[in-house]
């Protein structure tokens, strides 16, 4: 099992170079509508949308906890994806969110300016709509890789191919992906990647449970749910009352994929409690 990450400007092309690259390997392919069906299998739809590439408003940055609750439900479904077998992802943050495993190949597709203006104007926008949109689109992109994962959206350090498509073709692109995907040095994801992505992904939606039921907020709870084996989950931490405990487990058994709770809560009434 292989996966392959793109990153793309707008106006060069990288949305169908990564299609093309999907059909060529064979492999599964999660763009926005795609990561949005499975969203919606998992039952957290809107919060993906809500995740979109784009940065929270400030008043969800500076009053709410929902948009911690929206990643969370990203991040699982990527992991969810993955978990599926061979497969391109198209942005979302997918290079970043599969960047520890040595299965994932991730690609940046970029151009210059110039460059990306004629590639939309090809497409029926002029100029001055092009580079609006180009400037709105690379911003809004930016800005989401800052806020949800604190990078630099440039950094190269961040791909294993940057394909500057000043001088490339799209079937050039294509083949380079291809082949480098084909490689020896692009190994198979193993058993115990596959339990990671389990593990993370499950993590993720149980803590957005919690964060939605507002069981993590102020000091009336503090707890963890760290992932024991697939489908059990433990519950670590105090609350501050029985009734916050039955709503905690409430909350996760609602989780899909959670089978069990292991509940290791604390009830320890506020001080000066009756």
């Amino acid at each position: 099992m292989k996966w392959i990450t793109f990153s793309r400007k707008m106006g060069t092309n990288g949305s169908e170079i990564a299609r093309k690259v999907a059909g060529e390997l064979g492999y599964g392919f999660y763009d926005t509508e795609a990561i949005d069906r499975m969203a919606q299998q998992l039952g957290f739809l809107e919060s993906v949308q809500e995740a979109d590439e784009k940065v929270p408003s400030l008043f969800h940055r500076l009053f709410s906890d929902r948009p911690t609750v929206y990643f969370d439900r990203l991040y699982s479904v990527i992991y969810e994806l993955a978990k599926q077998g061979d497969a391109v992802f198209l942005g979302r943050g997918s290079h970043i969110l599969l960047r520890a495993f040595d299965c994932a190949l991730h690609v940046r597709v970029t151009a210059s300016l110039e460059k990306r203006l004629q590639t939309m104007m090809q497409r029926g926008f002029t100029r001055e709509a092009a580079a609006r949109a180009i400037k709105r689109s690379d911003d809004e992109r930016n800005a989401f890789l800052k806020f949800a994962f604190g990078v630099d959206w440039e950094n190269p350090e961040l791909y294993d191919l940057v394909l500057n498509m000043d001088k490339l073709s799209v079937s050039l692109a294509v083949n380079t992906v291809v082949n480098l995907a084909g490689s020896n040095e692009i190994a198979g994801a193993s058993v115990d990647a596959i339990r990671s992505l389990e593990t993370m992904g499950l993590t993720n939606r149980a803590e957005a449970a919690l964060i939605e039921a507002d069981l993590l907020i102020g000091r009336a709870a503090s707890m963890s749910v760290p992932v024991v084996e697939p489908g059990k989950v433990r519950l670590d931490g105090f609350v501050d009352s029985e009734k916050r405990r039955a709503e905690a487990e409430a909350a996760l058994k609602s989780v899909k994929g959670v089978e069990s709770i292991e509940s290791q809560l604390r009830v320890t009434p506020p001080i000066g409690a009756a």
